[in-house]
């Protein structure tokens, strides 16, 4: 008797197969009602990358007639695989793969286009970086913790609005001055996106702002009255791992090749949107001498032949693709006291460089024309940054160097637009 019974699942297929001759007679009067009906949407030109731009297109109601059962069965399934690539560059914020390949890097002969520009990952906004700076300036500094944030004298920092910041305590006081005006010669520059927001902190055990972590300090053998940075902490950060040229071909023992336009064709996008930010990376660094990035691992491959395949020193990824050019403290004032010893790695590389940012090629040249490097950085540094009389600013040797280095920048662009 158990074995005669029908189960549960059988019962169910019935249904389902009696069920089916009247879901079919319904598709098959909606694909009759479709095709007597127009499209209510006129058909408007593809947008900028080729996407529809239709309500349909871009996934909103009331949008084209309905695809019929009928057609989605006669989906081939290359079609489908292009339309999940499509969706993939969407959700990157880059063009579909068919439409990015069509689009030229180089404008000009040496400038990256406005079309992959406009892909670079936006960084930290200006307003958004002064907001910060504006809390952070207020906050208290509600905790001290070790780790996370470079050397053992730095801290990590939690503040009273909820925010975090990584608080340096330099070894000397010119490793914070130069942390402080390579960030303000970034903004001069036109890339200080690039940097996290930073502000100059003064210690005061028994001032308002450091109250609450009066015993850490005691801890940390800061010295009172001593000024630090504080720097926006960032979640989610992630390596990174120098490209051709200056990646593993560099650590093979060859010449550096400049990074030019012939080099550039069937790179996919996301390549193409790093290299932008490397080059403006380079730049920065011939200019602030700073040998605490690329440079340090250049200098490691007298011992280390393997040290370019590793992460870069000092730099790293947002979750949305923009590089992050951290710990600037070598810059400027610290690495022009050591210019003889690493300018024979940061002169290849400024010369390894030959597409730029037209925006940066610009700033370099007006900064050449007027001669106003120096004098551009102080305006800029003193007007944003409260404390900074109590590092000071460049001596006038250290001007001359900042200006004489943009002088050397300008004459190079020259040459790579020459040939």
């Amino acid at each position: 008797a158990r074995r005669a019974a029908p189960g549960p699942l059988p019962l169910l297929g019935l249904l389902l197969l009696g069920a089916l001759p009247g879901l079919w007679t319904v598709l098959l009067r909606r694909e009759a009602a479709t095709r007597r009906e127009p499209d209510p949407e006129p058909r408007r030109p593809p947008g900028r990358w080729g996407w529809g731009s239709s309500p349909a297109a871009r996934g909103e109601p009331g949008g084209g007639g309905q695809k019929t059962f009928r057609a989605l069965l006669a989906v081939p399934a290359a079609d489908q695989e292009e339309r999940d690539d499509e969706g993939r560059f969407a959700a990157a914020g880059l063009p579909p793969p068919a439409a990015a390949a069509a689009v030229s890097p180089v404008e000009r002969g040496i400038f990256w286009s406005r079309e992959l520009e406009a892909l670079v990952p936006p960084g930290f906004a200006a307003e958004e970086a002064a907001a910060w700076l504006s809390a952070a300036r207020a906050a208290r500094v509600a905790s001290l913790e070790r780790g996370g944030c470079g050397r053992s004298s730095n801290r990590l920092a939690r503040l009273s609005d909820g925010s975090r910041a990584c608080v340096r305590y330099g070894i000397n006081p010119e490793q914070i001055q130069g942390e402080a005006l390579s960030y303000h010669l970034a903004g001069v520059l036109g890339m200080q996106e690039r940097l996290p927001p930073m502000a100059l902190a003064l210690v005061e055990a028994r001032g308002r702002q450091w109250e609450p972590v009066r015993e850490e300090l005691r801890g940390s053998h800061w010295a009172e009255g001593a000024v630090v940075s504080l720097t926006r902490w960032v979640d989610n950060l992630t390596a990174v791992v120098a490209p051709a040229p200056w990646g593993a071909e560099a650590g093979a023992g060859r010449r550096m090749q400049p990074l030019s336009a012939g080099e550039l064709g069937g790179l996919p996008p996301s390549q193409l949107v790093e290299l932008v930010q490397w080059s403006d990376l380079i730049l920065f660094d011939y200019l602030t001498a700073n040998f605490d990035r690329l440079v340090s691992n250049l200098f490691s491959l007298q011992w280390d032949p393997r040290v370019m395949r590793r992460a870069t020193s000092n730099l790293l990824r947002a979750p949305d693709g923009g590089l992050v050019f951290m710990d600037n403290e070598a810059g400027l004032v610290h690495g022009y006291r050591l210019l003889a010893m690493w300018d024979p790695y940061n002169e290849p590389l400024l010369r390894s460089v030959c597409v730029f940012r037209e925006g940066t090629a610009r700033r370099v040249a007006e900064l050449h024309r007027r001669r106003s490097a120096a004098a551009e950085l102080h305006r800029r540094y003193r007007a944003r940054e409260p404390l900074w009389a109590r590092l000071g600013f460049l001596s006038e040797r250290q001007a001359e160097l900042l200006q004489a280095r943009v002088d050397f920048v300008h004459r190079h662009i020259a040459q790579c637009r020459a040939q």
